[in-house]
């Protein structure tokens, strides 16, 4: 099984808020791993969420010129105006 940094930043941050919740007064060893685990799947949904929305909304790229969506492998705006010139 792969990591990568990310994940494994990830994973020791969870560990640590782990280790700050079982400072609590009355807390248990089992809710604090339930919820180091909870609050890591619900951060792997957050994430995956946000690159799909990000994928969509820059979809092929984006103009190093004017900073439009590429569509169909082209500007809007910068290859209309090359296209108006010609």
């Amino acid at each position: 099984m792969k990591f990568e940094k990310r994940e494994i930043l990830l994973i020791v941050g969870i560990l640590c808020i782990m280790i700050g919740v079982m400072a609590l007064p009355g807390m248990n060893l089992i809710y604090a791993i339930l919820i180091a685990i909870l609050l890591y799947f619900a951060m792997k949904v957050f994430v995956g969420r946000k690159k799909r929305q990000i994928l969509r909304d820059v979809g092929q790229g984006i103009c190093a010129v004017c900073g439009a969506k590429i569509t169909e492998n082209k500007c809007p705006k910068c290859d209309s105006d090359k296209q108006e010139k010609t």
